[in-house]
């Protein structure tokens, strides 16, 4: 099959690409610099640069493919995720971006379309697992995660096969979010509002990238990609705490939330969702089966990361 992937320098579409090398698709990889074409191109994908809000452009790239997999985002780092402004040219991606694939999709007869979204949209539920037939409540900074998802479901209704994947929380060694949350654990104190018993759900970048790879071969519909055992912000940071070898970290108070504004508020949503769906409709399984098992996983991959590199990082220091 040939594949043509979004965001291939992302987080999740670099460790996407030998997968699906290894299943034996050609993979066409998007990627914005020349450092980054040669990159994928040494993970055997052939690098393109795209706008992908040219019509023309994505259309001429598209033709030939058999599926497209679009993993496109620009997640602002953590010192603006507060800030409106710094959402809009993510915001641009998911409405347009988006729109124009499915468009040039329909068009060309591509078979499959794949459309990364975000978990973290379903309403707060307690302690009560989240299916996807749960409904969802994206706020003012990721209104456009329903925009995105829709373009799948008009490729599907069109007759293709188009598979909405709603991410968990990410968490790895090469994400920039967790040197953040590391410094703040160091410090004391967890970064994110919530009771401490709201279910937090997350995947680690591997076997969010697997997940990918086996929805290709799923029918259309919606996904959660979610380790097997979500659990309570307690836990979340304090298993974090444990691996660090430091105190267990305060929670922020709960007057607190109100004050974060319609973001800190989601932060702060209890979510326990279910990867059911998915591990029944494929073989995929995640090789974490929760954070308690991979913050030790991750930590160690940063520092051995780090000790190549000649420099050990301050947040991994004794």
């Amino acid at each position: 099959m040939r594949v043509f992937l979004t965001g291939a320098t992302g987080v999740i579409g670099r460790r996407l690409i030998p997968l699906l090398r290894a299943s034996g698709h050609q993979v066409t990889a998007v990627a914005r610099t020349a450092a980054s074409r040669a990159d994928v191109e040494r993970q055997g994908a052939t690098g393109i640069a795209l706008d992908l809000f040219d019509r023309a452009a994505v259309g001429r790239s598209v033709a030939g493919h058999d599926a497209i997999v679009n993993l496109a985002t620009h997640i602002p780092p953590s010192t603006r995720i507060f800030f409106a402004s710094a959402w809009r040219e993510n915001d641009r991606i998911r409405r347009q971006a988006s729109a124009v694939l499915v468009d040039a999709a329909i068009e060309l007869g591509v078979s499959r379309f794949i459309q990364e979204s975000f978990a973290p949209v379903y309403r707060d539920a307690g302690d009560r697992w989240i299916e996807e037939t749960a409904p969802i409540a994206p706020v003012k900074y990721n209104r456009t995660v329903a925009d995105a998802e829709a373009s799948a479901d008009r490729f599907t209704k069109s007759g293709g096969v188009g598979v909405v994947l709603r991410f968990a929380a990410f968490y790895g060694p090469d994400s920039t979010q967790t040197p953040d949350m590391i410094a703040w654990i160091r410090k004391g104190w967890a970064p994110v509002p919530g009771s401490p018993d709201a279910y937090i759900s997350s995947v680690s970048h591997d076997d969010a990238a697997s997940a990918v790879a086996a929805a290709m071969t799923v029918r259309a519909g919606i996904y959660n990609v979610v380790d097997d055992e979500p659990v309570t912000h307690r836990v979340f940071f304090d298993s974090l705490a444990s691996a660090l070898n430091v105190t267990p970290p305060k929670l922020p108070p709960q007057w607190l939330t109100p004050l974060t504004g319609s973001l800190g508020k989601m932060f702060a949503r209890s979510l326990r969702i279910s990867n059911r769906k998915l591990r029944s409709s494929t073989t995929w399984t995640p090789s974490l089966r929760s954070v308690r098992e991979g913050w030790p996983v991750v930590l160690a991959e940063m520092e051995r990361a780090a000790q190549e590199g000649s420099t050990v990082p301050r947040f991994l220091r004794s």
